[in-house]
C-alpha cells in the first residue's frame, strides 16, 4: 500500500519537476544542453526543498542546516543520474532508434523521472529524518 507521505512527495516532486523541465527549455535558448540541465535542476531542487519541508516532511525535527546539507547531497546524486539518463538517451538510445523529434526534451523528461524513488527514501531517511517519535 502506498502511504500518504509518499503521495505528497510525488505531488511535490511533480511540481518541482515541472519547474525543472520548463526552466531547462527556457535556459536552453541561452546556453548548451548540459549547463541548462544543471541550472534547471537547481531551480527544481529549490522548489522541491521548499515544498517537501512545508508539506511532506513537516514533522522533521533536525536543524535546517542539517536538512539543507542532506537535501543537497541526495540531490547531487540524483543530478548525476538525471544527467546520465538524459545524455544516454540523447546520444545513444534515440539515435539508435532513429528518433529525431525533440530528443533532448524527451530525454530530459526521462532523466528527471529516473531518480524519484531513490530520492524519496534518501530524503525520508536522511534529509528529513525525525529524531523523536511523532506524537499520536
Amino acid at each position: 500500500m502506498i502511504d500518504r507521505r509518499f503521495m505528497l512527495f510525488v505531488a511535490a516532486s511533480g511540481l518541482a519537476a515541472l519547474a525543472n523541465f520548463c526552466s531547462r527549455i527556457g535556459l536552453s535558448h541561452a546556453m548548451g544542453y548540459v549547463p541548462s540541465i544543471v541550472l534547471a535542476y537547481m531551480v527544481g531542487m529549490a522548489t522541491a526543498f521548499l515544498l517537501n519541508r512545508a508539506f511532506v516532511f513537516k514533522d522533521a525535527d533536525k536543524p535546517l542546516v542539517y536538512q539543507v546539507f542532506w537535501f543537497v547531497t541526495v540531490n547531487m546524486l540524483a543530478l548525476l543520474q538525471t544527467l546520465l539518463i538524459s545524455l544516454l538517451f540523447t546520444h545513444y538510445v534515440f539515435p539508435w532508434l532513429g528518433m529525431t523529434s525533440h530528443p533532448e526534451t524527451i530525454a530530459h523528461a526521462l532523466g528527471i523521472a529516473a531518480p524519484a524513488v531513490v530520492s524519496y527514501f534518501g530524503h525520508k531517511h536522511f534529509t528529513f529524518k525525525q529524531t523523536k517519535e511523532p506524537r499520536p
